[in-house]
């Protein structure tokens, strides 16, 4: 996964309350296992709109999104947090997430941000016309303008996230004790791993 510390750039204006994982990857697009290419299906529904905001020149991968209260609700498809990442989104602001929908983009190393309504909608205005900086490691949303608004996130994620540790990544990372127990194991109850492909 890649480390997440610092997301700089435009951001999608898209200030929609109740956005689910249907309008962000609809149910058509759930019949692969790959990654790539489900940005093409992101907000289907919302690109029918000519003048739609995802595909304007200026948002063109877009590292942020500006969202509205209860953003990825609905059936908890990881798909969406794979679609977001083939469109190059690595953070989402909202006044409030799904639980499901924030664990899957945590696990997919994209930044969750809560803040009020009030400092969202101010960077839904600034949006408009610049750049959002979201730095991680501060807990800190600034705008061009001054604006500087802090933001909480759970240690444990911050952490994964600044170090690019997902699932894998943590287990690889305690791959010595792992080995150290289970050569205590092997040594100390040789019964454990018979028919394991594990005994001596």
């Amino acid at each position: 996964m890649e480390a997440v510390r610092e997301v700089e750039g435009r951001a999608v204006p898209f200030g929609r309350k109740n956005i689910d994982t249907d309008l962000i990857i609809p149910a058509r697009w759930l019949k692969t296992v790959s990654r790539e290419g489900l940005g093409r299906g992101a907000f289907e529904a919302v690109r029918e709109d000519p003048d739609n905001v995802f595909d304007k020149p200026e948002f063109a991968r877009a590292p942020i999104i500006v969202a509205g209260d209860n953003f990825g609700c609905g059936s908890s498809r990881e798909h969406a947090a794979w679609a977001l990442l083939d469109m190059g989104v690595k953070a989402v602001i909202a006044p409030s997430f799904s639980d499901i929908f924030s664990g899957n983009a945590f696990k997919n190393g994209i930044l969750t941000v809560v803040l009020p309504q009030a400092q969202v909608d101010r960077l839904l205005e600034v949006a408009e016309t610049d750049q959002i900086t979201i730095d991680l490691e501060h807990q800190v949303v600034t705008t061009p303008f001054q604006d500087r608004f802090t933001f909480e996130i759970d240690p444990f994620r911050k952490h994964c996230l600044v170090n690019g540790l997902d699932e894998v990544g943590l287990t690889l990372a305690r791959d010595a004790a792992i080995t150290d127990y289970e050569q205590r194991m092997q040594a100390e109850k040789p019964w454990l791993a018979h028919g394991t492909g594990l005994a001596a």
